[in-house]
């Protein structure tokens, strides 16, 4: 294990995602971490649609489904009384092979990776410190601390600090970590209840600046609650659940019977300056952090996990050239800085003090959610952005062309078809070609030549609606997004298109 391609340093989900696709492409890998065990007191609890179209690539999606809790609806009470009940099933239905939010706590999330990545040979080395890298000549050389208290020096190609937002790797780096920390100071606890009604439903309930976010999960009357801590000595103490603000909790009706376990945290909105550095690479909270609204965090860590996986596979394996590697911070960081400013506008919503903001949080927003919900249009937008599945690198080097409404860079829109869709190929973590239409005997012929997988979806009226025009070619990435988009001379512009990235045909061919 000392000589190893990958060296990721940071045991969370993001950290296990990146350990598991670099594993399914052959990549040889350790991690590391200096915790006993997966987290037990985390707060992220939405799995999104996108998290789960990129786990049915590891064959994980229904395993992860089925540990999870698919949520029916979110309500938002005020000052004790129901404002507006927002319907969550099948609201991505015409989206998403996914069309829902699943609730799966964190600590449970990690468990069940952890084991995938178990089942894969690789167990995750707890107790181990990271301590201090070199990068000498095409290596990094790391230094180690394990669990003996012995320090031991490990070689790895790359190196990934998916370790957290006091990420020691970024702190050697050298990268900044630009933003700010928000006042109040916040729990987590899970807890056994009842009174809430609907009882298995989520709720945010507000009173003035206090809020309640409450999810149910797991056995009967199981809930995760998020809120504020309403003592004023901040961090100077230790907390317990005695010192949570109650007015949104007692206007919800929520008797709490039994805390299993509580946990306080600051807010922060951060993102680092570089992605990347030399040979070392900055994933999940290391990279960016932001606040818990909408549920984006962890999966924006988990995709920042699958976007550099599929490149570092294609290097390591001298498949690409190593400028491959930085459309990882071209694509990812852009992401990142828009991610921080939507979830800060909308924490800072939640949170402001004073009478204008606590009359707009509790009488016109519920009033214009309530009815905005009730048009398909409004309930497909925000699901397609909660869901992450608006996410797109338009300006990567890796994005050309464009056609009827698709452009490259885009997620592959998804269509479904009787009973199969468009996503089924997807499920190989390969490049491949797409063409809704008709597709030519040449590019067939180029696909032949090159080794590359390639689908023909004989054209429907359906197809126009999703925005594809009528016998386009659409290479697509390993990640399920589009390169390249092709409208004519389709051997051409795809001969073009890879050379020009550099691409050997081994990373075409079909696997």
């Amino acid at each position: 294990m000392n000589n190893i391609d990958v060296l990721i340093v940071g045991a969370g989900p993001t950290g296990l995602v990146l350990a598991l696709w670099l594993t399914r492409q052959g990549v040889s890998v350790r991690i590391i971490d200096k915790s006993q065990g997966p987290g037990e007191t985390s707060r992220a609890m939405a799995v999104q649609a996108r998290t789960l179209e990129l786990y049915r690539q590891l064959d994980m999606a229904e395993e992860t489904i089925a540990a999870g809790y698919k949520m029916p609806a979110m309500n938002m009470s005020a000052k004790g009384k129901p404002r507006a009940r927002i319907p969550l099933e099948n609201a991505g239905n015409d989206i998403s092979p996914y069309p829902f939010v699943l609730v799966l706590p964190q600590d449970r999330h990690e468990k069940l990776l952890v084991t995938r990545l178990e089942m894969a040979g690789v167990i995750v080395e707890r107790q181990t410190e990271f301590m201090s890298f070199s990068e000498e000549g095409e290596q990094i050389v790391a230094t180690i601390k394990t669990p003996t208290g012995q320090t031991e020096t490990c070689t790895a190609t790359y190196l990934a600090g998916c370790d957290g937002a006091h990420s020691p790797v970024r702190h050697q780096i050298g990268s900044d970590f630009e933003g700010g920390t928000y006042d109040h100071l916040f729990y987590v606890a899970d807890v056994l209840a009842s009174g809430v009604t609907p009882a298995n439903e989520g709720h945010i309930a507000f009173d003035k600046s206090d809020f309640v976010l409450v999810m149910p999960y797991g056995p009967e009357h199981q809930y995760r609650l998020i809120g504020t801590v309403e003592s004023e000595e901040g961090d100077k103490q230790q907390h317990c659940f005695d010192d949570v603000s109650q007015r949104a909790i007692n206007g919800l009706g929520l008797s709490i019977k039994q805390v299993n376990w509580f946990s306080t945290y600051r807010v922060h909105h951060r993102v680092t300056n570089h992605f990347r550095h030399g040979r070392a690479f900055l994933l999940g909270d290391a990279a960016h952090v932001h606040s818990p609204a909408g549920g984006q965090g962890m999966n924006t860590g988990i995709a920042d996990a699958i976007n550099l996986a599929w490149k570092l596979s294609a290097v390591i394996k001298a498949q690409a050239p190593e400028t491959l590697l930085d459309s990882y911070e071209a694509e990812r960081k852009g992401l990142a800085h828009q991610l921080v400013k939507t979830t800060d506008r909308v924490f800072t919503f939640i949170t402001a003090a004073g009478g204008f903001a606590d009359f707009v949080r509790t009488h016109i927003a519920p009033a214009i959610a309530s009815q905005a919900y009730r048009y398909g249009s409004v309930r497909e937008y925000l699901f397609r952005i909660i869901s992450q599945t608006t996410m797109s690198y338009p300006n990567s080097p890796m994005s050309e062309g464009k056609a009827g409404e698709i452009s490259a860079g885009d997620r592959l829109p998804y269509i479904a078809m009787g009973e199969t869709d468009n996503y089924a190929s997807l499920r190989k973590i390969v490049w491949q070609l797409h063409i809704y239409g008709t597709a030519t005997e040449e590019v067939r012929n180029w696909c032949d030549r090159h080794g590359v997988e390639w689908h023909v979806f004989p054209w429907q009226d359906a197809f126009e609606k999703k925005g594809f025009k009528q016998d386009s070619a659409y290479l697509i990435r390993p990640d399920g997004y589009i390169g390249l988009v092709v409208t004519e001379r389709h051997a051409e512009r795809l001969s073009a298109y890879v050379s020009r990235l550099g691409i050997q045909r081994a990373l075409l061919l079909r696997h």
